[in-house]
């Protein structure tokens, strides 16, 4: 059976050389033999044109090998394939059985699409494959594209150039390691580490794969995409961007750094308006900012940029978070401009500076523009601002007015004035062995803090207060928490993943009627002092010492 196998394959072999058509000398202006000289060989001299299965060949002189089918031809060579492409070039070997032909010396190649030109080509015209391995040039009317190394499907009008490729037009400079290219449609497909340079801004792009129209100039990037503008760069999986509109958007592990402002801010879904300078970024959006080695992590669903690096303005929005090693927050939505320095939050804010809890309906901070350290802090209406006792869980230090102002120094808050109805309440201890020595309560028109390593250091009452230092034994229970007093330390921050994770369901509740939560807090504080009361009456409450 195998014997009759490789018979039956070697027939089809001989039977296809035998269908193979011979070279056809059309024309020629001399010939003759030389076997010394060129044993088997047809010297053909002036005019000499073959045919060979629908192409001609042109030249001054060749050798023809009949046995072989092989012709050899020199200067001035003419290939001719129907109305597909015309060749040039100054030397051709044809393999009338291979169908490939081999040509050297200025070789050029034009067809309705585009013109080649290279020092060496190889012609694979059974398969219609054109290759180079030593630098071609192609000129379309779009775009010139050169390479080291490449082949050109002509049925698929397709380049594919590998090493050291370049597509040029009066536009734009793409360079890159291997692509294909459509000389039809003027559309490229990028395989390797690739780079476009606009050659009027010098914006780039950056990818490893992805895809660039030369007619629109549009792109498209799925590895290692990164966008160079001028004074942003946007890095992320997958990148489309259109350069006419100014417009492109990124999807996963995207990551956009401001160049002039140093920000970076991250997200999975990002959109870009360059004319507009705006910048809409989401899917576990954060803006980072460093300064001294420290960064400011804020978070939220959505966060918009806008403006010019000289004016830009941040908003973020819906369930934003901050986190910075001395400083943590919360909001519904931020308001910064970069050009006063301003940061403004709105909607149930609250920060925690150190050890401390401050609320208020709005909270601003004011940073320095240079340095971009912490400068101020304005808190506006129904100020709060609560500190847990270091021993005790029932004990907080509070500050209450209806405005409060603070002042930083190296990102610490040092200085606090509360400004209208002001009432401070504080559990003083022992420096050392700090047991509480005496618990105070002071009201005023407004009362000014000096703070230092965390701690109130000195006091300053204007106009008339009322006030009154208390023996711990003697402090009534029910002047323990302010009016409006609510505890939220469940919601800080503690780590900059935190800011990341989503409030409970009672959280978010909590957060959307505050007055009501406070109230019920109220009610359930003046619950438990009652039931201490009627405890303390029993003749199983124990004795003070």
């Amino acid at each position: 059976m195998k014997k009759i196998i490789f018979l039956l394959f070697a027939f089809q072999i001989l039977h296809g050389y035998a269908q193979t058509k011979k070279i056809k000398i059309l024309s020629s202006q001399y010939s003759e033999t030389n076997e010394e000289e060129y044993p088997g060989a047809t010297i053909l001299i002036g005019n000499v044109k073959i045919e060979h299965e629908g192409a001609t060949l042109e030249c001054k002189q060749a050798l023809l090998y009949k046995k072989e089918n092989l012709f050899k031809a020199a200067g001035e060579v003419i290939i001719e394939q129907g109305d597909t492409i015309i060749q040039y070039s100054d030397f051709t070997s044809y393999n009338g059985n291979t169908k490939r032909a081999k040509s050297w010396g200025n070789v050029e190649i034009i067809d309705k699409e585009m013109k080649l030109s290279t020092d060496t080509l190889d012609f694979d015209r059974q398969n219609q494959v054109l290759f180079y391995k030593h630098y071609a040039t192609i000129r379309d009317k779009k775009n010139t594209l050169k390479s080291k190394k490449g082949t050109y499907l002509l049925k698929e009008k397709r380049f594919t150039a590998k090493t050291k490729v370049s597509l040029v037009n009066p536009k734009n400079h793409l360079a890159s390691d291997h692509l294909d290219y459509y000389t039809n449609t003027k559309l490229a497909y990028l395989y390797g580490p690739s780079t476009i340079t606009n050659l009027k801004d010098s914006s780039r792009v950056y990818s490893e794969r992805g895809f660039y129209d030369t007619n629109t100039e549009v792109s498209y990037f799925v590895k290692r995409a990164k966008l160079f503008l001028k004074d942003r760069t946007i890095a992320a999986d997958s990148l489309y961007y259109d350069k006419r509109q100014g417009f492109a958007s990124a999807s996963n592990r995207i990551k956009v750094i401001d160049t002039v402002k140093h920000m970076v801010t991250k997200g999975n879904y990002a959109e870009l308006f360059e004319d507009k300078d705006s910048l809409f970024i989401t899917d576990k959006a954060v803006s980072i900012s460093e300064q001294e080695g420290d960064s400011t992590y804020i978070h939220g669903d959505k966060i918009l940029v806008t403006g010019k690096s000289e004016n830009r303005i941040i908003r973020v929005f819906n369930n934003v978070k901050i986190f910075k090693s001395n400083l943590q927050g919360k909001c519904d939505s931020i308001h910064a401009s970069q050009i006063t320095g301003l940061t403004r939050m709105f909607d149930n804010p609250i920060l925690w500076s150190e050890k401390k809890q401050i609320t208020g309906d709005s909270i601003h901070l004011l940073s320095d523009k240079e340095s971009n350290k912490l400068d101020s802090l304005f808190v506006y209406n129904n100020a709060f601002m609560i500190q847990k006792d270091t021993l005790s869980i029932d004990y907080f230090n509070q500050i209450k007015g209806r405005n409060i102002y603070g002042k930083f120094t190296e990102n610490e808050l040092r200085t606090v004035l509360v400004k209208g109805n002001a009432e401070s309440l504080y559990f003083n201890r022992n420096d050392k062995s700090q047991e509480l020595e005496t618990i105070t309560k002071e009201i005023a028109s407004d009362i000014e803090f000096t703070l230092e390593s965390n701690e109130i250091i000195q006091t300053k009452y204007f106009k008339k207060s009322e006030g009154k230092t208390y023996p711990p034994s003697e402090f009534p229970l029910e002047g323990q928490k302010f009016k409006g007093f609510l505890w939220r330390g469940e919601e800080q921050p503690l780590v900059m993943e935190d800011i990341f994770k989503k409030d409970s369901t009672d959280t978010k509740v909590a957060n959307k009627n505050r007055k009501e939560v406070v109230e019920n807090a109220e009610k359930a504080f003046q619950k438990e002092l009652d039931r201490k009361k009627i405890l303390s009456k029993s003749k199983f409450a124990p004795k003070n010492k």
